[in-house]
C-alpha cells in the first residue's frame, strides 16, 4: 500500500513539474499560412498651386478660376502644359457649339488715345444672359483693340474674302520679279504659299492676340466659349482712321 502511495505522489510531483516548465517557456507565435505584412499606403503628394499662377493661367486663356486651378493640378503645377488643355477644350467646347444660332450679343466701340482712330465691332452670343456678362464684355473690347491695332485687317475669317480679291493677289505674286523663269509648276506652288499667308495677313480670327501673341484671334474666341458656354461670332466691323 505504502509503494501505491509512493507512486501517485511521484506522479503528481512529475504533472506538476511538467505544467511548470509549460507555463515559464518562452511563447513561439503562431503563424498562419496566409499571415502578410502590411505595407503603408504612400499618399503622392499634391502640388501646391498658388493663386497668382491661377490668375496668370486665367488672364491667358480666359477660362475659369477652378478650370485653370484643376488643370495646373493635373499638369503638375506647369503653366504652358495647362494653358494647352485648356485650348484643347476650349476647342472642344466651340466644336460643339459652331452651329447654335447667335442672335444675342453688343456692339463695342473703341477710340484709341487722341481721337484719331475709332473701331465699331458687332459681337454676338446666343442668349441676352450672356452678353451682359463682363466676361463677354471683355472679349468684344480686345477684339475692337485688336481691330485697331491691325491695319491690314479687311474681313473676319478666310472663307469671308471674295474670290476677286484672292485672284488680284495671286496675279500680282505671279508677276513677282523673284519669280521670272521658273517654270510654271514650281512658280504656282510657291504662289499658293505666298497667298496663303497673304490672306491671313487680311483676316481678323488669323491675327496673333496683341495681350498674348501665342494665341490667335480665333483661339480667343474659342477660348470664351469654352468658358460662358455660348457660341460666339463676330459678326462685323468697321475701323476708321482720320482723314482715310
Amino acid at each position: 500500500a505504502w509503494l501505491l502511495l509512493i507512486a501517485r505522489q511521484l506522479v503528481i510531483m512529475l504533472a506538476l513539474a511538467v505544467a511548470a516548465a509549460l507555463a515559464f517557456a518562452p511563447m513561439t507565435p503562431m503563424v498562419s499560412r496566409r499571415s502578410f505584412v502590411a505595407v503603408p499606403c504612400v499618399r503622392m503628394a499634391e502640388v501646391a498651386i498658388a493663386a497668382a499662377d491661377v490668375k496668370t493661367l486665367r488672364q491667358k486663356t480666359g477660362a475659369g478660376m477652378m478650370d485653370c486651378k484643376g488643370a495646373l493640378k493635373e499638369c503638375g503645377g506647369n503653366m504652358e502644359a495647362a494653358a494647352d488643355m485648356l485650348r484643347s477644350k476650349g476647342l472642344a467646347a466651340a466644336g460643339k457649339r459652331a452651329d447654335k444660332a447667335t442672335s444675342e450679343g453688343i456692339i463695342e466701340v473703341y477710340i484709341h488715345t487722341g481721337a484719331r482712330l475709332g473701331v465699331m465691332v458687332e459681337v454676338n452670343c446666343e442668349t441676352d444672359f450672356v452678353a451682359k456678362r463682363p466676361e463677354f464684355a471683355e472679349l468684344a473690347k480686345a477684339v475692337a483693340m485688336q481691330i485697331a491695332a491691325s491695319p491690314t485687317v479687311e474681313f473676319i475669317s478666310v472663307e469671308d474674302i471674295p474670290e476677286e480679291v484672292r485672284e488680284k493677289e495671286r496675279v500680282a505674286e505671279m508677276a513677282s520679279e523673284d519669280l521670272a523663269g521658273k517654270n510654271d509648276e514650281i512658280k504656282a506652288k510657291m504662289v499658293d504659299g505666298r497667298l496663303q499667308k497673304i490672306l491671313k495677313t487680311k483676316c481678323l480670327m488669323e491675327q496673333p492676340y496683341i495681350k498674348d501673341p501665342s494665341q490667335t484671334i480665333s483661339d480667343l474666341v474659342k477660348s470664351k466659349i469654352s468658358t460662358l458656354g455660348e457660341n460666339i461670332q463676330i459678326r462685323k466691323f468697321s475701323r476708321m482712321e482720320l482723314g482715310n
